[in-house]
């Protein structure tokens, strides 16, 4: 630890750090940082930087509580790009000299080191999809659009769509590359002003802390170019949703061999049976599952059936709501991307990393230790289907909803355990979310009933 405490501080000498972030997320997955100059830095090691927990979403604590102290991880150490003199390291919370179970990452850790004990090590790519927008005079929102042609139905890696958009993307991709991320696509995504920038996988705890400060680096970025990067799931009715797709395996703790590839697959997606018991255990707890995946109320305005499915104006909305795995078929919650490689399609935006990950991990393990069998995989073009024929198929549906998606978490053990003491907290205040949002009348509400009596 000491060698690497003398490394860091000699590559913060080299670019000049004069500032530090100790960095943390709430339970909402949302960054939350101390400003400590250069010669806090052992302090920041040692004892780490306070905090009022009671000022935090979902920590545990209230006014009278001990202080939470955020000690960095120096294995994070991240020059910000936007502000040159100034580094970000991922925190662990801690309070009374205690490593504090509240903290997202280190329940992430806490999970992670459960599977390294059992041979296991989860290997995550994350598909940041996000907004670039505008606020209106009345504070409506429009896709940031500076020269007024990106408005395709279709506008799907389509370039004249996209071209505006280069200097902002580029100064990201290369930002995020000097940092050695490996960013190896961009594109225009689906709805106007929607991007996503591709880099490569890592463990999950390193892609949590990636998709963190990815998050960091486009609000910074975005304004530069007169833009609000929102990850928001789901900012326009009519307009694809944003997602987290989750590209994941699990390699072997010891070779870091995938543990996913097998040539000889008899179903012929060349997938090895600890796979498929793996995405077993994930399909059957899905339903709670999805309470940490689409934890706010706007996610499940991306989790459509029958007619919502072609609810966006490209055609489609890309998410499907069904809990089923097929072959390279975006129909399905689970694609098969190519042999011992899933992607789950469903993970919102909007999801904190740390929790969504740490829950994936333990359904796909209970998926192993109990050897569940998820079925044949779908071939077919779901989205074809009427919600009823699915049922009749014996495919389940996702939550349509935050409050079902709570009362499918509250009876699913596993999910909860993943969560740790988080659970409880995580349960209560997203009850009082969905309550707070069900007692809104919306604009849709008074144009649709107003004068229909």
């Amino acid at each position: 630890m000491m060698s690497d405490r003398e490394a860091i501080r000699s590559r913060m000498n080299t670019a000049g750090i004069e500032f530090l972030l100790a960095q943390f997320v709430d339970i909402h997955g949302s960054a939350k940082v101390k400003m400590v100059p250069y010669s806090g830095f052992d302090d920041m090691i040692d004892s780490g930087a306070g905090f009022a927990g009671a000022a935090v979403w979902g920590v545990g604590q209230g006014p009278s509580s001990h202080d939470m102290l955020a000690r960095i991880d120096l294995a994070t150490y991240t020059p910000l790009p936007w502000k040159e003199n100034t580094a970000r390291f991922a925190a662990d919370l801690f309070v009374d000299g205690e490593s504090y179970p509240f903290c997202p990452r280190t329940n992430l850790k806490r999970v992670l080191a459960e599977a390294k004990q059992k041979g296991y090590v989860f290997n995550v790519g994350m598909e940041p999809e996000h907004f670039l927008v505008t606020k209106n005079a009345d504070g409506s929102l429009s896709p940031w659009n500076p020269d007024g042609v990106d408005s395709l139905a279709k506008p799907c890696y389509d370039f004249r769509s996209m071209a505006p958009a280069m200097d902002y993307l580029q100064e990201l991709t290369t930002a995020l590359n000097e940092l050695g991320w490996g960013v190896y696509q961009t594109d225009h995504e689906d709805g106007n002003g929607q991007y996503e920038i591709n880099f490569d996988y890592q463990d999950a705890l390193t892609t949590a802390d990636r998709i963190t400060f990815f998050k960091m680096a486009t609000s910074q970025i975005a304004k530069k170019y007169g833009a609000i990067a929102t990850h928001m799931p789901k900012p326009f009715a009519d307009r694809t949703g944003s997602g987290l797709h989750v590209h994941f395996h699990l390699a072997d703790a010891e070779t870091g061999a995938c543990l996913f590839d097998d040539a000889a697959d008899k179903r012929r997606l060349g997938c090895s049976e600890l796979a498929y018991h793996f995405i077993g255990g994930v399909l059957k707890h899905a339903p709670a599952l999805c309470a940490v995946t689409s934890p706010t109320v706007n996610c499940y305005k991306r989790l459509q059936l029958g007619s919502g499915l072609y609810s966006s104006r490209s055609g489609y909305t890309w998410t499907p709501a069904f809990v089923s795995y097929g072959d390279n078929n975006r129909t399905q919650m689970i694609r098969t991307a190519g042999p011992g490689h899933f992607e789950d399609r469903t993970v919102s935006a909007g999801c904190n990393p740390y929790l969504a990950l740490a829950a994936y991990l333990a359904a796909g393990l209970d998926g192993i230790e109990n050897q569940i069998d998820p079925g044949e995989p779908n071939l077919g073009n779901l989205y074809e289907k009427t919600p009823a024929e699915i049922l009749e198929q014996g495919i389940r549906i996702l939550p349509q909803s935050l409050w079902e998606a709570i009362q499918e978490l509250r009876q699913d053990t596993v999910i909860q355990g993943a969560l740790g003491v988080i659970a409880d907290e995580f349960i209560e205040l997203k009850t009082q979310e969905w309550e707070t949002y069900d007692r809104q009348v919306t604009q849709w509400e008074i144009d649709e009933y107003l004068t229909f009596f």
